[in-house]
């Protein structure tokens, strides 16, 4: 993939995720810090394809003018099922989170190149991701390591497309 639609996190929560990061990486689990030498922020993606070009982003800034950005609850440790074995902090999904992500899947509708299923509206778990690609016995201890979790609360303060390959990002929205 190559655009992420990214929230971008506080400083304090921003700390928070990184300092899960380094915990990962102290029990000999390589975090999202250490796979991608520390380019890419702690964050949360709303939106991934292979290009979100650059009308859809002028759009996106405006509209991401017009709405309320919640602050989020990152509140469940977890992984997926589908074998790529990563572990995130999950965000409590309520209903202005949803109504957001809603309001930029309406902007990018049709306009994204190759987006990620997983991303669309109905498919999306919303996380930030805290290491990826990893062993089983890697989960088992990152698992180990980060519990019991603590919850980080998270203000908005950007919004941006981040090139996933380079962590160059296009920030459309600061706060």
């Amino acid at each position: 993939m190559a655009d992420a639609l990214q929230l971008f996190f506080d400083d304090r929560a921003d700390a928070e995720v990184r300092a899960r990061w380094e915990l990962l990486d102290d029990a000999g689990v390589p975090s999202l810090a250490t796979r991608t030498h520390r380019r890419h922020r702690p964050h949360l993606s709303l939106a991934l394809g292979l290009a979100i070009p650059a009308r859809a982003r002028a759009d996106l800034r405006r509209d991401l003018t017009l709405l309320s950005l919640p602050d989020l609850w990152l509140y469940t440790l977890g992984t997926f099922p589908d074998g790529q074995h990563t572990l995130f902090l999950g965000a409590v999904a309520d209903t202005e989170l949803l109504a957001v992500h809603s309001a930029v899947h309406d902007v990018l509708a049709g306009r994204v190149r190759g987006p990620a299923g997983q991303y669309l509206p109905g498919a999306w778990v919303p996380h930030c991701t805290l290491a990826q690609d990893l062993a089983v016995a890697q989960v088992a201890a990152g698992f180990a390591a980060l519990l019991p979790v603590r919850p980080v609360r998270a203000a908005i303060t950007g919004v941006g497309v981040t090139d996933t390959r380079t962590g160059d990002v296009d920030l459309l929205l600061t706060r």
